[in-house]
Formats: C-alpha cells, structure tokens, sequence
C-alpha cells in the first residue's frame, strides 16, 4: 500500500491488528523515518490500546508492554549491537504469549524470529510518502 500520512499508515495497521491472533510476532524492516512506530501506534489502535497510552519506540527500555483486547509487546532493537544484549529478556514468553508482539529494526537480529513471524516492509517514497508491504493474507485497508 502506499501511505501518504501518518493517518494512514496508523489505518493501515489498525486494519492488521484486527487480522492478528495471539502469538503473532510482527516484524517491521525499514530505514529510520519510514514509519514503524506510526504503524505500532496503528496497531495499538486496532488492538483497543487505551488512547492516553503513549505509544512510542522503546529505544532504551528495548520493551513496553500495552493492554488492549489482547496484550501488545514492542519491541525496538535499534540501538542493541549484539544479539546477546537480548539475553535474558524472555523473548520466547513475548513470542508465545497471549498477545502479539511487535519489532521494530527486527531485521538486525532475524534469528531471533520465529518461523511463523508476519514481516511488514517500509520504503520512504518522498518526504511524506511511504510504501507498506504486508504479506499476502494479511490485506489491508487502500486509501
């Protein structure tokens, strides 16, 4: 899909979350700017995450935990350099789990994956266009 908006690229993930199920792990790759957490921000939406939750990326704190319908788990690992850095941190119980769990940056590390992970694409097009590419199944709402 192509976004023009944070609008719709917010839309474009609420559409997904009502796709989703518990345990799906969501994977987004893109280039700083391209709209990864705007997409989390969708995702909480469809998901029933209260609207005064502040959705951001975890940068620092690696994971923020959001309560909706079902449990949302963002991850971001932006700034990690190393794959032991995520050691300790329960990844498994996140991807198994009863809610869906989100990665920012999820291409620096892809072995930490499971198989089953839905993988979202971003492209910055211009400075406010964005192309999303969500696997087939998984369509989405076109502006």
């Amino acid at each position: 899909m192509i976004s023009r908006s944070i609008e719709e690229t917010q839309k474009c993930a609420s559409d997904l979350a009502r796709r989703l199920k518990p345990g799906d792990v969501v994977a987004l790759v893109g280039d700083l700017g391209a709209g990864k957490t705007a997409f989390v921000q969708g995702l909480a939406k469809g998901l029933g995450v209260p609207k005064d939750a502040y959705v951001r990326s975890p940068t620092f704190t690696l994971i923020a935990e959001y309560s909706g319908r079902m449990p949302l788990y963002h991850l971001d690992l932006y700034r990690l350099r190393d794959a032991r850095e995520l050691d300790g941190l329960g990844l498994e119980e996140y991807f198994d789990g009863r809610g869906i769990t989100v990665v920012e940056w999820a291409d620096r590390f892809p072995g930490i994956l499971p198989e089953r992970t839905i993988t979202v694409s971003f492209s910055i097009v211009d400075e406010t266009t964005r192309e999303i590419v969500v696997p087939a199944g998984y369509g989405t709402h076109r502006p």
